[in-house]
Formats: C-alpha cells, sequence, structure tokens
C-alpha cells in the first residue's frame, strides 16, 4: 500500500465560548463535499476570543474579524477552488456569485 500523495490541508478555527462549533462543522462539511478527492484534511481547532478564521495550508483565507463577519459557503468553496485547481467549475456557484477577489 503506498501512502497518500500531501495536499491541501484545510483549518478551520473557531470560537467555543461564541458557539461557532455549529458553523464550523457545517463549513467543513460543505468543503469536503465539494472536494472530496483535493483535500487531504479538514482540521477543526477550538479557541477562543472571538476566532473564526480558516487557513488553507499555511495561508489565512478568511478571518471573521479582518472580513468584519463569515464567509458563505459559495464564497469559501471559490476562495479554496481559485487556491487548489483554479480552471475547476464549481458549476451554478460560479453563475450565482461571481467569483470572489481575493
Amino acid at each position: 500500500m503506498t501512502a497518500p500523495t500531501p495536499g491541501p490541508k484545510v483549518r478551520i478555527e473557531y470560537c467555543t465560548l461564541c458557539h461557532w462549533l455549529l458553523r464550523a462543522s457545517w463549513m467543513a462539511q460543505e468543503l469536503l463535499s465539494t472536494f472530496p478527492q483535493d483535500l487531504t484534511e479538514v482540521t477543526l481547532v477550538p479557541g477562543t476570543g472571538g476566532i473564526f478564521r480558516i487557513s488553507l495550508d499555511d495561508e489565512v483565507i478568511w478571518d471573521r474579524k479582518e472580513e468584519h463577519g463569515f464567509p458563505d459557503s459559495a464564497s469559501l468553496k471559490q476562495i479554496v477552488r481559485d487556491r487548489i485547481e483554479p480552471d475547476r467549475d464549481l458549476g451554478h456557484i460560479d453563475r450565482s456569485h461571481p467569483r470572489h477577489a481575493h
């Protein structure tokens, strides 16, 4: 058996005191459903202080404090797609949400 090829890893840090576990796990599920063969892992990391930060490998791709809110699932999928497979068509997401400029 060969070792899996390392691929992109998503890390979702969320505030436990703010009760954002459900939001974080929903976003993780959305990413795993859209990129089932592309992502090596999606990790949920509990924290405090109002944190809600999403990283792809070592790059922060969304920070609630900097963006002044949470991403919708379509925008998050586009951000991830633009970094791991820019030419990939996300179907209805691309038609209803113009590409996020990051």
